[in-house]
């Protein structure tokens, strides 16, 4: 039974978001978007919204528990609108639905009624509908341009004072020596997904300008020695900011700095912002226990070290005033060992293993200061 004929009103907020123009133009073509329209639904654009928090939700209370419903990825707290008292429960299109129309989320669409705008009692059927369009799919501008064969007169003008676009500049290769007293910008602690390294929601407006969106580098990640976010010590003058500033302040200073994550660090979001930020502030080395593959390939493109320690354990011998030297990077090969030695603020010292999986061409990356540099270089 179709709710339009019974005078059902959806109960919570119901947002559609299509995956391309394409299947907007289709379902608009075929009747589907103007259903969820009659329903007072908010049609999204076809891009990046909701799922990465990139849209405006009117009317919340930030400091009010709330969920959100939806049937795209992630599922943790804050993602969907950059605040922490959002949750985030991931079901399928049909449960999502159920949710709207009933505006409970222990409703049950197989035992429970819905109450009309009659006052009638409205028991829901099963769901059915076709897998794919029955006319196929359609589309009259699907936003392609085909680039030309030969760009290299292309020049692209971005106004200085721009704050979301900004040319990118070529990362510096690698000088071929050891790293020597680097410091410890931050110990993170537990889970740091790529969004703790690079916020999603309201950032992403920068995320053409990367000077700007790397004001958000790292600032959801926990701070292992005060167990809060964006608050770790500045080893130039012992005072407490916050990560970004530091950071600027250790590269304005010429100082190098290191990163040590936990477990399946930089998982989530394949975001390339999560590597570029920490490498365009001046962070040389990330060493975790484990990493998410991607963030891994993602921080090796940018010119970066991705070091997991050999000895997971010496996680824990990490303080926070902590200088690193890589003594033998020198010899930087694939499947060959690095070691670091640590040195602590009571002048004791702790050398360790780290390992990589850096094969080859990714060293080549590391070497030239970026994937990029390599495949400008022509090689």
């Amino acid at each position: 039974m179709c709710i339009r004929d019974r005078n059902i009103k959806i109960k919570s907020k119901l947002g559609i978001n299509p995956g391309s123009e394409q299947v907007r133009y289709t379902a608009e073509r075929d009747g589907i978007i103007e259903l969820f329209e009659k329903l007072e639904s908010k049609i999204f654009t076809n891009a990046c919204g909701p799922c990465i928090g990139q849209w405006n939700r009117e009317g919340e209370d930030n400091t009010e528990k709330n969920s959100i419903i939806h049937s795209f990825n992630r599922n943790f707290a804050k993602r969907a609108d950059g605040n922490p008292n959002t949750h985030a429960f991931v079901t399928s299109p049909e449960m999502v639905m159920a949710v709207a129309l009933s505006g409970n989320l222990d409703f049950n669409p197989m035992t429970d009624n819905l109450i009309s705008e009659d006052g009638d009692k409205v028991v829901l059927d099963p769901p059915f509908g076709d897998e794919l369009p029955s006319n196929g799919f359609d589309c009259e501008d699907n936003g392609y341009i085909e680039p030309p064969i030969d760009g290299s007169d292309i020049q692209i003008k971005i106004d200085p004072d721009s704050k979301r676009l900004q040319l990118l500049e070529a990362f510096s290769p690698w000088d071929g020596k050891n790293i020597y007293n680097a410091k410890l910008l931050i110990k993170a602690y537990g889970k740091c997904t790529t969004d703790h390294i690079s916020m999603a929601g309201p950032w992403l407006r920068y995320r053409g300008h990367l000077d700007n969106i790397s004001n958000n580098c790292l600032i959801g990640a926990v701070n292992a020695f005060n167990k809060k976010t964006n608050l770790i010590k500045n080893q130039i003058d012992s005072e407490y900011g916050s990560v970004p500033d530091i950071q600027r302040e250790y590269k304005k200073n010429k100082i190098d700095t290191v990163v040590v994550g936990d477990h399946n660090y930089g998982e989530g979001s394949s975001r390339e912002h999560a590597a570029m930020e920490p490498r365009h502030l001046g962070v040389k080395v990330v060493i975790v226990k484990s990493f998410a593959r991607i963030h891994e390939t993602n921080l090796k493109k940018q010119g970066m070290l991705a070091l997991t320690f050999d000895n997971e354990n010496d996680y824990d011998l990490i303080q926070e005033d902590d200088t690193f030297n890589f003594i033998d990077l020198e010899g930087f090969a694939p499947h060959k060992q690095l070691t670091i030695d640590i040195f602590h603020s009571d002048g004791s010292k702790d050398r360790i293993k780290a390992n990589h999986t850096y094969n080859s061409q990714q060293i080549e990356w590391y070497r030239e200061g970026s994937a990029l540099n390599l495949i400008k270089k022509g090689a």
